[in-house]
């Protein structure tokens, strides 16, 4: 129950930035997991299944305050889900351990790119986006693969390609609630099919999935409001600090430094 509660509050937490940035729940959320000794398939796939809850209920909030555009919602979301299934099946396929430097790495940059944009300010260029299907499938892979990734790849670049903040926010959280439902399929499908590598320990993590879905189902009504009250730049550099922190201080683990 302890282990419930902690995750509830993790997953409140995230989901609570995420709707005001668009970005952070999935990493925020793996990074936590990852410092535990969650594997990283593990990690993801406990990340992705919360993800089809909060994102459901995400979308709902941004579609009923009208942050979503439906013309580059379908090609986005369409090609995030080849993207997270070639990423999910490529994580499922190898050993946690030599997988595990890469995510952390990449988590890393990933905390990198935050702050940096917090650093930077949104200041959105006059050319619209006009290239969603290959943003689409980098921004699946990668957050299949690291269990966070996809608001940071994808709605950073929407941001700094010309889209208003507020639907690039709206349409990218909407869009990653149909990639966690192809991403939790797929690491399904692997489990059933016996090509998950090391997948005996996901039911010891079940409490954690559950807290991280309670947590974020709980906040996630409150997206659409967040992104439109909340002051985002101050909270960007919060997150961008977190997830660096986490990733640094997972590499001194592996190091034996700590």
């Amino acid at each position: 129950m302890e282990d419930f509660l902690l995750f509830a509050a993790v997953g409140f937490a995230a989901q609570i930035v995420d709707g005001a940035l668009g970005m952070a729940y999935g990493v925020v959320c793996s990074t936590v997991l990852l410092s535990l000794g969650v594997p990283p398939a593990t990690s993801s796939a406990s990340v992705h299944a919360s993800k089809v809850f909060t994102g459901a209920a995400s979308a709902l909030s941004h579609v009923g305050h009208r942050n979503v555009d439906f013309r580059a919602l379908v090609p986005l979301a369409a090609a995030g889900i080849v993207g997270g299934v070639v990423g999910a099946t490529i994580l499922t396929s190898i050993d946690g351990a030599r997988i595990k430097p890469y995510v952390i790495a990449w988590l890393g940059v990933m905390g990198l790119v935050i702050l940096h944009r917090a650093w930077r300010g949104v200041r959105p260029r006059t050319t619209p986006f006009r290239a969603p299907v290959p943003l689409g499938f980098v921004g699946g892979l990668l957050d299949a693969m690291g269990g966070g990734g996809w608001g940071p790849t994808v709605t950073t670049l929407l941001v700094g390609s010309g889209t208003p903040p507020r639907q690039a926010i709206g349409t990218s959280n909407s869009a990653e609630f149909f990639v966690a439902v192809a991403v939790s399929s797929a690491f399904l499908f692997a489990l059933v099919t016996g090509h998950w590598r090391n997948a005996e320990g996901l039911q010891g993590h079940a409490w954690a999935v559950g807290g991280l879905v309670v947590g974020g189902v709980v906040a996630a009504p409150l997206a659409g409001w967040i992104t439109k009250a909340l002051p985002a730049r101050g909270l960007t550099w919060i997150v961008g600090a977190l997830v660096l922190g986490l990733a640094l201080y997972q590499f001194a683990q592996m190091a034996g430094l700590v």
